[in-house]
Parts: C-alpha cells; structure tokens; sequence
C-alpha cells in the first residue's frame, strides 16, 4: 500500500498534467472558456442526476459499446492527423473526433456514475481498507474534462463561423 505523501505526489502530478494539456485551450478567450465551463458544468450535472436516479444498474452493461465507440473516436483523431481537415473525409472525421466524443463520453458519464455507486454499494463493510471514493471517482474527472474539451471545440468552431 502506498503512502499519502506518495499518492499526493502522483495526484499532484495528474493535475499538473491535465493543466498543461488543458492551458492551451484558454487562448481561445475569457468569456467563451467560461460558457463552455458553464454548459459543461449543466450537461455533467444532468448526466450524473440522470444516472444517480436510473433503475439499479440500467447504464452498467454499456461498458463494451462504450469502450467500442471509443476506438473509433481514438481512429478518427488518428485518421484526422493525417487527411486535411479542408478534404470532406478529413472534416468528417474531425466531426465524429468532436461530436462522436461528445456522445461517448456522455455515455461514459452515465456508466462511471453507476459504477461508482454500484461499488459503493457492495463494497464489503470488513474490508482491509476503507472504500476510496477519490480513486474511484477519477474516471468522472476525465469524463468531465473530456466532455469540456469537445463543448469548447464545437462552441469555438461555431463562433468563428459567425464571424466571417
């Protein structure tokens, strides 16, 4: 078993991570950052509400699709990489990069909410350890950030093109 200081230096090592992916993306500007935030902070609101008042394990079977459609948001950002994103097969993959992300990860919202309770719930009283929900709630976290990321992408690309 790890210690605390251990663990807090590899959360603090996550978090540094996720801030420097994420501190690009503040060049878009203030105020669109902060609707994005906003709108994220509604669509993760009523996806765990949704999932947390769901019939007991509705959202847990669809962890296979879900890793699936996955994979195929993981090609289309690889296939994005490589076609440009004027060509109508490179724009369409960006699309399903952006708006198949959205989705995927929505849906990984619903299933680690479910998760999480599901483990709370059966998690055994006379356990060696206590149950953590820190580390069991991380995949929450990147769901959250993940969903964030697109909401800016698809806000930012929309707001351009009101521009021109």
């Amino acid at each position: 078993m790890y210690s605390k200081r251990v663990l807090y230096v590899h959360f603090t090592g996550h978090s540094a991570l996720i801030g420097t992916l994420i501190a690009p993306l503040m060049l878009l500007g203030g105020p669109l950052v902060l609707r994005a935030a906003a709108v994220t902070g509604g669509v993760v609101g009523a996806l765990s509400l949704t999932a947390a008042c769901a019939p007991d394990g509705k959202f847990l079977t669809w962890g296979g699709p879900l890793a699936i459609g996955l994979g195929g948001v993981c090609m289309a950002c690889l296939g994005s990489l490589f076609l440009p994103a004027t060509s109508v097969v490179g724009a369409g993959l960006q699309s399903i990069a952006t708006y198949g992300g959205l989705v995927i990860f929505g849906g990984f919202m619903l299933y680690d909410t479910q998760k999480i309770i599901r483990s709370a719930e059966t998690y055994p009283v006379h356990a060696d350890r206590p149950y953590d929900p820190i580390n069991a709630s991380i995949g929450i976290y990147m769901d959250t950030i993940n969903i964030f990321i697109r909401i800016l992408t698809i806000m930012a690309s929309s707001n351009t093109r009101r521009r021109k």
